[in-house]
């Protein structure tokens, strides 16, 4: 694929707070929380949102109630709201609350798997597709995410070729787009440019995003690099919630509204209304620290 070394003029923003950012936080929040906080994120411009996670609550108890979340949203036309379903039983739990858009994960890393999901990679793969099977029928978008592209808390080296390989099975399989998750934040600048380099060879920067974790401070550099190369869809979280509960010493998602500064500084259009983002970061501040 040709790769370009020109800024894109407009990038889209998924804001996973409500989902990947809540889920690792201590305090519980409660469903009517939840519900504000994606109608404020709504406000704001973004078109994209990680509202919720249909997943087991005894594995994940942040995201119980999610079937109650997406039935009190005020949905704003345009918008996605995306639901997690790990397996068919929660892709049903969405479907019966109107969920139009899903995200399934998978792991570069063996080891990352059977922690994560209890299973091998091949394995979590076939376990998908059912679900894309429903999806297509559905009329349902499938969102993909290939976690630990740049490292792994339990195995020492993450393959490039697997990354590439696991994301170009996805798309396959009908992902309309692969999230890139540098799950643990140990990702530099020039290593997130040789792992994005060998996926554009094959695969094109339209479907692409990536999700850096901002665990040593190198999440906004790392970002830019993805620009650099074209990529134009970044995963984030207001006000830098969240990390991953299956990852020692992830910090967080890199938080928003950097990304929006960063954005501005670079022109990149973005559509999002920073005075907005900033009332729904104080907003979920407030209800986390009382």
């Amino acid at each position: 694929m040709k790769q370009t070394s020109l800024f894109p003029k407009r990038a889209r923003i998924v804001e996973v707070g409500p989902r990947d950012g809540l889920q690792n936080e201590k305090k519980f929040v409660d469903i009517e929380t939840r519900v504000e906080l994606i109608n404020q994120l709504t406000k704001s411009g973004i078109t994209h949102i990680e509202a919720g996670s249909f997943v087991n609550p005894t594995w994940v108890p942040q995201m119980a109630g999610s079937d109650d979340v997406f039935s009190k949203i005020t949905r704003g036309e345009g918008t996605s709201y995306i639901a997690l379903t790990p397996n068919m039983r929660g892709f049903e739990r969405a479907m019966e609350v109107g969920v139009k858009e899903v995200a399934i994960f998978a792991s570069a890393s063996e080891a990352f798997s059977q922690k994560n999901i209890n299973c091998s990679i091949a394995e979590s793969i076939t376990r998908f597709e059912p679900i894309f099977d429903a999806a297509l029928k559905n009329d349902v978008a499938v969102r993909g995410y290939v976690s630990t592209i740049a490292g792994c808390p339990y195995q020492e080296e993450v393959s490039v070729d697997v990354v590439v390989a696991l994301a170009e099975k996805l798309l396959a399989m009908g992902c309309y787009e692969i999230s890139l998750g540098d799950t643990t934040g140990v990702g530099t600048p020039a290593q997130i440019h040789s792992i994005l380099t060998g996926l554009l060879q094959r695969i094109p920067a339209s479907k692409l995003a990536v999700h850096f974790h901002d665990t040593n401070g190198q999440a906004l550099e790392n970002i830019k690099v993805a620009l650099e190369l074209g990529i134009s869809v970044i995963d984030s979280s207001i006000g830098g919630l969240g990390g991953c509960p299956y990852a020692k010493g992830a910090s967080g998602n890199v938080a928003t509204e950097e990304v929006i500064e960063l954005l501005d500084k670079l022109d990149i259009a973005h559509g999002i209304n920073l005075e907005e983002l900033t009332k729904a970061r104080q907003f979920i501040r407030e209800k986390l620290s009382q």
